[in-house]
């Protein structure tokens, strides 16, 4: 019997997609945390891999309670993807205590390469706690020297940059200025929080604005926009996108993620992070 002529070429695999690593909390709805950073790092057409440094009892309405993952387990999980695969860059969540923020930090300091984007998750959407004040201490001395890009909202901002004795927060450009002094390269300050007609994202740099864009505001609230943000920030460094580039592709992938958003629970809204799939689905119907 013959072989088919198809079946006798050889098969060449395809190339191996940009790798991105996320450290972050599990969430058990999909909403925010590490499945978020899955979905919407898939959704920009990179390969996720994953540290899982704790893990959440919430909906999407809340957190109810958070276990950290030990400090040792969560170093183990990380070295074993870092000797194994080539990871393109680092995108930070929640972190769970100052020993998860140790060793990660020491693992990261290893690979001084590789982009590190940041969302300093401090609380969830409703106001529950994520990072106390000596987690934020061990944040600001160990992992800001390492970070890329920074990626707070304006409330996290100005929490990250506040001095104690001040009488009145500081101004969003003068926490974007602290952040950079204790290490950050960029940041990037998202405007959901303020008072304003537009959504304003701000990125800053070492000599000031880089970069400013408006977006639509949306009705509602989302459970995980901001993890969404920085995963898809992750994922356009990893696929070699300047820093502009990638701020602006990251924002626009995250403002369609939220349009398209849907209400799976009795809380907050879920980001669609494949809604371009959805999109094309119905297109084709």
């Amino acid at each position: 019997m013959s072989t088919p002529a198809s079946a006798a070429l050889p098969v060449t695999p395809p190339p191996c997609p940009p790798i991105v690593l996320s450290f972050a909390a599990s969430d058990p709805t999909g909403g925010a945390g590490i499945q978020a950073d899955l979905l919407a790092i898939a959704g920009m057409g990179c390969h996720p891999v994953s540290v899982v440094t704790a893990i959440t009892v919430q909906d999407t309405t809340g957190v109810e309670d958070i276990l950290p993952i030990d400090a040792g387990w969560v170093e183990d999980q990380a070295r074993a993807v870092l000797e194994d695969m080539p990871v393109a860059a680092f995108k930070f969540g929640v972190l769970g205590s100052v020993e998860n923020i140790t060793a990660i930090a020491e693992v990261v300091a290893d690979y001084p390469h590789i982009p590190l984007i940041f969302d300093p998750v401090l609380a969830s959407g409703r106001g529950d706690q994520l990072s106390n004040e000596d987690m934020i201490e061990a944040i600001t001395e160990l992992l800001l020297p390492q970070t890329t890009i920074l990626t707070p909202n304006s409330l996290e901002a100005r929490r990250l940059a506040e001095v104690d004795d001040e009488s009145a927060p500081p101004e969003l450009s003068e926490c974007a200025h602290r952040l950079i002094q204790a290490g950050c390269e960029y940041v990037l300050v998202t405007g959901t929080h303020e008072n304003t007609a537009q959504v304003v994202n701000t990125l800053y740099g070492s000599h000031g604005v880089v970069r400013a864009d408006r977006w639509q505001r949306l009705a509602g609230s989302y459970h995980g926009s901001g993890c969404t943000l920085a995963s898809a920030l992750a994922a356009a460094l990893a696929q070699g996108m300047s820093i502009e580039e990638a701020v602006h592709e990251a924002q626009e992938f995250t403002w369609q993620c939220l349009a398209a958003g849907f209400r799976a629970g009795m809380g907050q809204h879920i980001p669609d992070r494949f809604f371009w799939a959805r999109n094309a689905d119905r297109t084709n119907k």
